[in-house]
């Protein structure tokens, strides 16, 4: 069996791991995977103990999105049959919130279906954010809007945003692949806005899309390279 141990060593003492070491992980044999997990779980008990952090999230405006984005089933190509309506009063998202704190919620993420915010967007979700946080002080406020400049996210941290949720999705490679109406340099610029503006950045991908080895590899540097805080993998069903 395959020793990992080595691999775990490396990302406790914050080093990245190798290309080659990299594909090593992507394609462990089956015989190899509990030696991979084994690995993976000192890295966690490192960081995290056995702890998780609980985080809502609310679907604050859906089906209305003029993208094109392939794996979304509220884009405008979509024929998904879901619910489609506008922002979502303050009122309405201050319930999500007490639902996720009454659930145990440490974060409460609320998103948009959209390009990226217009300026009465970011003044009703930042009205929104400032009654929530009076009402729930401890509780974490993550937002993701799409598309943002830099004066909007720290619009957003004035009120009293803590991260932000905006995925690279895939490698620059693919991305032409699964959207067309904005570009892979516009996502990096949104992170690069939210993070001068002094925000905690939630990013990472979606895999399952066809995309192949090479550009999980290219995803997990570029978001090494960007030092995002919080690293979301999604798998597409």
């Amino acid at each position: 069996m395959k020793d990992f141990s080595n691999f775990a060593r490396k990302s406790i003492a914050g080093e990245a791991l190798t290309r080659k070491e990299s594909y090593q992980v992507l394609n462990t044999d089956e015989s190899d995977l509990q030696s991979l997990l084994e690995a993976s779980l000192q890295v966690r008990q490192k960081f995290f103990g056995r702890k998780v952090k609980i985080c809502l999230l609310q679907n604050a405006q859906s089906g209305i999105c003029p993208e094109d984005c392939h794996y979304c089933s509220q884009s405008a190509i979509s024929k998904a049959s879901i619910d489609k309506y506008r922002l979502l009063s303050i009122n309405q998202l201050r319930e999500g919130a007490q639902k996720a704190v009454v659930g145990g919620a440490k974060r409460y993420c609320m998103v948009m279906s959209a390009r990226g915010p217009k300026k009465h967007d970011i003044e009703h979700m930042s009205e929104a954010v400032r009654q929530i946080k009076e009402e729930f002080p401890q509780l974490e406020i993550c937002v993701s809007l799409g598309i943002m400049d830099e004066d909007q996210a720290r619009e957003l941290k004035k009120a009293g945003v803590g991260w932000v949720n905006h995925n690279l999705n895939t490698s620059r490679r693919m991305y032409p692949k699964i959207c067309t109406t904005h570009t892979y340099d516009d996502r990096i610029e949104t992170i690069l806005n939210v993070k001068k503006a002094g925000l905690s950045s939630c990013c990472g991908g979606i895999l399952g899309m066809g995309e192949n080895d090479d550009d999980i590899v290219e995803l997990a540097y570029a978001l090494r390279k960007l030092e995002i805080d919080s690293i979301p993998v999604n798998f597409l069903n």
